[in-house]
């Protein structure tokens, strides 16, 4: 069979919300102005926490940090479909997903801080701990998936992963998975065009994302993931197919990284500032700005005001944080073994010295 076939292969592709904060009257979903403000909200809180954590950074007062400028319509939008009950398993760049269900964001500095205090994540914000290696976190979303279906929980498990996430086994393998045992699972794939340094022609030779979906046995969609509504409606509607047990769904959020990849990093050296420009049109923030402005939603005093608030929500975050009393230098042994035995113990004793 010849493989010219593979000309004609299509992805459902959805954009609402273009760059001039038009919208698809047609596609829009069904959204209150209420509810409107609380996502742009949450997206202009993530930038500012981003921008903060930037600069203390450069301070010395964190560690590396990834930053997630530009991806927040990705974040906000998928994670405003989820209910209390439901599960996330992010890898490292969804600080966003985690303001959006409520972490402190006092939790998220101590841990870029180096502190793993940072991660005991609070009872009620169903999600797991940052993933540091690409792809783990896929592999265990699928595993909890799958317990919640055999208890008969009606609960979505939702992951998040970059594109370069995708070229790992352990995305084949989960994907795999989860299509076998059509399990209630969302994938979220922010495609923001570098896996570092590596763009995505060089990191699949496939035309989408998206498409990797069909293989395994379920549906693939890429999505504008600038455009909130685009996102919130993809998530949506995969979310609720998976509580009726209709089985996982792969969405591509195609994005842009306005930032390095970490504070280790320099995008200059691979990619041009034409297209760093160009991406910063489609900035989701100013889309969103841009469609509640033209819609009466609100009036131009309220950003000021959001920006006010936000601001000061961020900086008493960052306060609790370096609050913090002084972590125990036996955290680094308590945890290594059911019992420490006589070299640790050697080694916590040496330490002592030094540290308290």
């Amino acid at each position: 069979m010849p493989i010219t076939s593979l000309a004609n292969f299509q992805v459902e592709k959805l954009q609402i919300l273009d760059i001039d904060g038009e919208i698809d009257k047609k596609l829009m979903p069904k959204l209150s102005n209420k509810e409107i403000k609380e996502m742009y909200e949450l997206m202009f809180l993530t930038r500012i926490f981003d921008e903060k954590s930037l600069s203390l950074q450069r301070q010395g007062r964190l560690g590396t940090y990834a930053p997630n400028k530009g991806q927040e319509a990705a974040q906000i939008g998928s994670a405003f479909t989820l209910n209390k009950e439901d599960f996330v398993f992010p890898a490292f760049r969804e600080n966003g997903v985690y303001l959006s269900r409520g972490m402190p964001p006092e939790l998220l500095f101590l841990y870029w801080a180096g502190d793993e205090r940072g991660m005991l994540i609070p009872k009620d914000v169903n999600m797991f701990t940052v993933a540091i290696p690409v792809s783990t976190q896929i592999l265990h979303a699928v595993g909890y998936s799958w317990a919640s279906k055999i208890k008969n929980k009606k609960q979505v498990t939702l992951t998040y992963f970059g594109d370069g996430a995708t070229s790992k086994g352990d995305f084949h393998e989960a994907m795999n998975f989860a299509g076998v045992f059509k399990l209630p699972m969302v994938f979220i794939c922010q495609n923001n065009q570098y896996a570092i340094s590596v763009p995505v022609k060089e990191q699949t030779a496939s035309k989408t994302i998206a498409q990797k979906a069909f293989a395994y046995g379920f549906h693939g969609i890429q999505v504008d993931g600038n455009d909130v509504f685009a996102v919130y409606k993809a998530v949506k509607e995969a979310v609720d197919n998976a509580r009726k047990g209709l089985g996982p769904v792969l969405i591509e959020c195609f994005t842009y990284r306005l930032g390095d990849h970490t504070t280790s990093d320099d995008a200059k050296k691979y990619r041009n500032e034409q297209e760093l420009h160009e991406w910063m049109k489609k900035d989701p923030i100013l889309r969103l700005e841009k469609y509640m402005i033209k819609n009466k939603i609100v009036d131009i005093t309220y950003f000021k005001q959001v920006e006010t608030k936000c601001r000061k929500k961020i900086d008493d975050s960052v306060k609790r944080s370096e609050s913090y009393p002084k972590q125990p230098i036996s955290d680094m042994f308590d945890y290594v073994y059911d019992k420490k035995d006589s070299r640790l113990n050697e080694e916590l004793e040496y330490l002592k010295q030094f540290y308290e």
